[in-house]
C-alpha cells in the first residue's frame, strides 16, 4: 500500500471512530439531562385560582407510573390553591402542629370552604385526622386534614422526599370540580 493510500485510511479510520465517540458521548449527555417521565414541574411553591363558595366533598388518591395523585372533590367550581414544601403544617384557626409522616411535607391550601354557602357541612372531619390510606404508594407516605378556617382548607401530604409536583383543577362531572396535586416518583 502506498503511503498516500495508508495516511488515507489511517485518517477515515481516526475519522470514523471519533464520530461515533462524539456520538456517544452526545447520546449519554442528551440522556443523562432526559427528565423522568417527561416530568419538568419543579418543587417551588405554586399558587393560582380565586376563593370560591364551592364546598369540598372529599378526597382521595391514586397511584400512576410515574407519580401519586391526590384529588380533592368539590361540589362547585374551585380553583384557588397555595401548595409549598414546608418545615411543619399546623392546623387552621388554633395553630396546632400536625404530625405528618415523610421524608418532606407539602402543605396544602384550598381556597374553599368544607360548608356550603347555607351552611351545610360537606366535608366531616376533625383537623389532625388521617384522611386517605396511602399504603403502597410510591411517593405519598401521610395524608392529614388541618381544618378549615375563614375559607381556606388546609392539609399536610407527607411524600418521601422533596420532589417535583404540579397542582391544576378540572370541570366536572356536572357543576363539580376537581383540584389534583400530582406529585412525581423521582426527580
Amino acid at each position: 500500500m502506498s503511503q498516500p493510500l495508508r495516511r488515507r485510511a489511517i485518517f477515515i479510520a481516526w475519522l470514523s471512530l471519533s464520530l461515533v465517540s462524539v456520538g456517544v458521548v452526545s447520546v449519554g449527555t442528551a440522556s443523562a439531562h432526559d427528565p423522568y417521565c417527561g416530568i419538568t414541574w419543579g418543587s417551588l411553591a405554586k399558587a393560582g385560582g380565586t376563593p370560591s363558595g364551592a364546598a369540598l366533598d372529599g378526597v382521595r388518591t391514586g397511584r400512576h407510573d410515574c407519580f401519586d395523585r391526590v384529588v380533592f372533590d368539590f361540589s362547585g367550581f374551585a380553583d384557588g390553591y397555595q401548595v409549598e414544601y414546608v418545615s411543619e403544617v399546623r392546623t387552621d384557626g388554633e395553630g396546632r402542629q400536625l404530625a405528618v409522616a415523610g421524608g418532606a411535607i407539602l402543605r396544602v391550601r384550598l381556597y374553599a370552604n368544607v360548608f356550603d354557602e347555607l351552611g351545610h357541612l360537606h366535608y366531616a372531619r376533625t383537623a389532625g385526622d388521617h384522611v386517605a390510606d396511602v399504603t403502597g404508594h410510591q411517593t405519598l407516605r401521610d395524608l392529614l386534614y388541618g381544618g378549615c378556617f375563614e375559607g381556606r382548607t388546609t392539609f399536610g401530604v407527607g411524600v418521601r422526599a422533596r420532589l417535583p409536583f404540579r397542582v391544576f383543577s378540572l370541570a366536572g362531572p356536572g357543576l363539580s370540580s376537581r383540584m389534583v396535586l400530582d406529585v412525581a416518583h423521582r426527580w
